[in-house]
């Protein structure tokens, strides 16, 4: 019982997260699942993957309404990021658990970073609101491969590549994102069920309680400071990420070598996003 209950106060801040800022979800599930439902990973991963995509569904809705999602932008990324999801997940059944979950660390440690660092404002230039759609596929393609194969990262790739690509204001790319992560993460579990299975009874419980998390966002989305809620989870998500990298990495030099690479690799890819489109 104790467990359970944990269970659904953990999916309670999964669903929070998604609403206040348009991902997250993946970050905090599959920790959920793997260290206190105790599921094995795949299992984990891929009902993660379910719950994001129920919670992210039911969290565009107030978004909808408020006049904040791009339905063209949306759907060609997302339609992108589903080809690349169902990839990575069929991917992702022939792969070791612990490749997976070192893969998961990567990208919390990436995206960890991004968030404690921020985006730099572009005031200088104006906002090009032409929706350049080969890269857009492109980039749709490689967050979806990487959603589907750890299970991670959908939000927090899609939101900023949503600003840089399509030119949308914060508010428009946070709602348009929750469409992408839809549909990606749908394609993603569709993909990890050929290698693994899920248990029906406890995604249910981690996705009613996401759901009621996400709408409690919604609502909250505004009245906290989004500079102070985006580096405060950051650094939560940094100390899960290194806990989850620990775990699977040999102490030592290994696990020393491996942190040193995660960062490296992590900024040559926030340099990428900096960059503007040209």
């Amino acid at each position: 019982m104790t467990v359970l209950v944990l269970t659904a106060a953990l999916a309670t801040v999964i669903g929070v997260s998604l609403g206040m800022l348009g991902g997250g979800g993946s970050i905090l599930a599959v920790p959920l699942l793997v260290y206190v439902t105790g599921l094995p990973a795949k299992e984990a991963i891929a009902t993660s993957l379910l719950v994001v995509g129920a919670t992210s569904a039911v969290a565009v809705i107030p978004h909808l309404r408020a006049g904040r999602v791009r339905w063209r932008t949306g759907l060609i990324f997302g339609l992108a990021g589903m080809t690349g999801a169902y990839a990575g997940g069929r991917i992702a059944g022939h792969l070791p658990a612990g490749v997976l979950l070192t893969a998961f660390a990567v990208m919390m440690l990436a995206t960890a970073a991004a968030m404690i660092r921020g985006r730099r404002a572009s005031v200088d230039k104006p906002v090009s609101y032409d929706l350049p759609v080969p890269r857009v596929i492109a980039d749709g393609v490689a967050v979806g491969l990487v959603t589907g194969l750890a299970g991670a990262g959908g939000g927090f790739l899609v939101v900023p590549a949503l600003a840089l690509l399509g030119g949308l204001p914060m508010p428009i790319a946070v709602g348009t994102s929750l469409v992408v992560i839809a549909m990606q993460s749908f394609a993603g579990f569709a993909g990890h069920l050929s290698g693994t299975g899920i248990d029906p009874g406890l995604a249910a419980v981690v996705t009613v309680t996401a759901i009621a998390g996400s709408l409690l966002g919604t609502r909250l989305a505004g009245r906290i400071p989004a500079e102070t809620l985006r580096k405060a989870f950051g650094w939560f998500v940094l100390a899960m990420g290194l806990f989850v990298l620990g775990r699977q990495l040999p102490a030592g030099p290994v696990l020393w070598s491996g942190l040193a690479a995660v960062f490296a690799a992590g900024a040559c890819a926030f340099r990428t996003f900096r960059q503007p489109v040209r």
